[in-house]
C-alpha cells in the first residue's frame, strides 16, 4: 500500500504542474501515515528466523493441542515457521527458566496459564511473572471436568462425596503449578474432602492411572480426554465452569451439587521482559488473526474450549486480576503452600 501512494506522487505532482496543491498534498500525507499504522510491525524485519514457543506441560494437553494448532495456522498464514518446545515440570519453572535464559528478541515465547497466576501464591517462584515477562496475547478459554474411570464406583459428584467418608480418595492432576493441579487442591480445601492430590507428568499418565484404578478423580481439559470419553474409557462427572458448556451440555457443574466453586481457564502468550515492542506488535497481530479463523473457532470448540486473542493490556490486566483473586482463595480456603 505504502509503496502503491509513493509512486502516486510524482503523477499527482506532473498534474499539478510539477507541485501538489495544499490540500492534495495534505491528503497524500494522511493517506500514507493511515497506510504506514496499517501495516504490522514485520516492516522492521521481525520475524527472520523460527519463533520458538515454550511449552511449560507434556504433548497431549490442552495448552499442547491448542498451541500446536495455532503454531501451524501462524506458519500457513505468514509463512513463518514456529517451533512447539515441551518443557513440562517443576510447577512451569523449567519453561520459565529456559524463556528467560534465551535471547529476549522475540523469537522465544512460552505459554502461560491460570495456573501461572495461581501458583505465585502457592510457590516461591525464582522469577515474577508479572515483572519478568510481558503480555503478548490470550489463546483460549476453558472449563476442567472431573473424570472418574467407566464402570467403576464412582458414577457421580455425589459418589465422590460419599466415598471420601469411608476411605481417603486420591485426586489426579499433571504437574504442579498447572490449573488443573492447583484446581484440584482448590477442590479439596473447599468441601473438606478427604483426599490427596498426585500429580503425574502428562495427562496420558493421569488417565492412565485412572483407567488402571490408581486413581479415583482425575481433573483434565476435555480436549486431552476427549479420544478417552468417546472410547467409554472414562467417565466425565461435573464441570468446573460457572454454566454448561455446549460440548457436555448434560454434564453438571459443581456448582450444581451446591458447593461454591468455579474455575475457568486460559493459555496465553507471553515474552521475556525487554522483547523488542516491534516483536510484542507482531506476534499479538498475528495470533489475533489466526485466532479468528472460522477453522481455528471451530476446532477450539471441538476440544471443548474457546479460541480469542486480546491486546497485551488485556491479558496483562486478567494476570494481575487472577493473581490477586486466587490469593485471596488460597488463603481463604487454608491451602498451604506446595514449597
Amino acid at each position: 500500500m505504502i509503496t502503491t501512494l509513493l509512486r502516486a506522487l510524482p503523477q499527482a505532482a506532473r498534474k499539478g504542474g510539477g507541485r501538489l496543491a495544499p490540500a492534495a498534498a495534505l491528503a497524500f500525507v494522511l493517506a500514507l501515515a493511515t497506510a504506514a499504522a496499517a501495516v504490522p510491525a514485520r516492516a522492521a524485519g521481525y520475524p527472520e528466523q523460527p519463533i520458538h514457543i515454550i511449552v511449560p506441560f507434556g504433548p497431549g494437553g490442552l495448552a499442547d493441542i491448542s498451541t500446536r494448532l495455532v503454531a501451524q495456522k501462524l506458519s500457513d498464514k505468514f509463512g513463518d515457521r514456529t517451533v512447539i518446545e515441551n518443557r513440562p515440570g517443576a510447577g512451569g519453572v523449567l519453561a520459565a527458566t529456559a524463556a528467560l535464559k534465551a535471547p529476549h528478541d522475540g523469537y522465544t515465547v512460552i505459554v502461560f496459564s491460570n495456573g501461572t497466576a495461581i501458583s505465585r501464591s502457592l510457590f516461591k517462584l525464582p522469577y515474577d511473572p508479572a515483572k519478568d515477562f510481558v503480555p503478548v496475547s490470550t489463546m483460549a478459554y476453558f472449563d476442567l471436568i472431573l473424570l472418574t474411570k467407566a464402570h467403576g464406583p464412582l458414577h457421580s459428584l455425589a459418589d465422590v462425596l460419599a466415598q471420601s467418608k469411608k476411605r481417603q480418595l486420591v485426586l489426579g492432576t499433571i504437574n504442579p503449578g498447572s490449573t488443573q493441579n492447583l484446581s484440584a487442591q482448590l477442590f479439596k480445601s473447599t468441601i473438606k474432602l478427604n483426599a490427596t492430590v498426585v500429580p503425574f507428568k502428562t495427562s496420558a499418565d493421569v488417565i492412565s492411572g485412572l483407567i488402571r484404578g490408581d486413581v479415583d478423580v482425575a481433573f483434565e481439559s476435555y480436549a486431552a480426554v476427549k479420544g478417552y470419553i468417546d472410547a467409554g474409557k472414562i467417565v466425565p462427572i461435573a464441570a468446573t465452569g460457572k454454566h454448561r458448556s455446549s460440548w457436555l451440555p448434560k454434564v453438571p457443574t459443581v456448582q450444581e451439587s451446591g458447593i461454591h466453586y468455579e474455575v475457568t481457564g486460559w493459555n496465553a502468550i507471553f515474552a521475556p521482559s525487554g522483547t523488542p515492542p516491534e516483536a510484542v506488535k507482531v506476534l499479538n497481530h498475528q495470533l489475533n488473526e489466526v485466532l479468528r479463523m472460522p477453522e481455528v473457532q471451530q476446532r477450539f470448540s471441538q476440544l471443548g474450549t474457546e479460541a480469542g486473542g486480546s491486546t497485551p493490556a488485556q491479558i496483562g490486566a486478567r494476570l494481575h486480576s487472577d493473581t490477586e483473586k486466587w490469593a485471596a482463595v488460597i488463603k481463604q480456603a487454608g491451602i498451604p503452600s506446595l514449597q
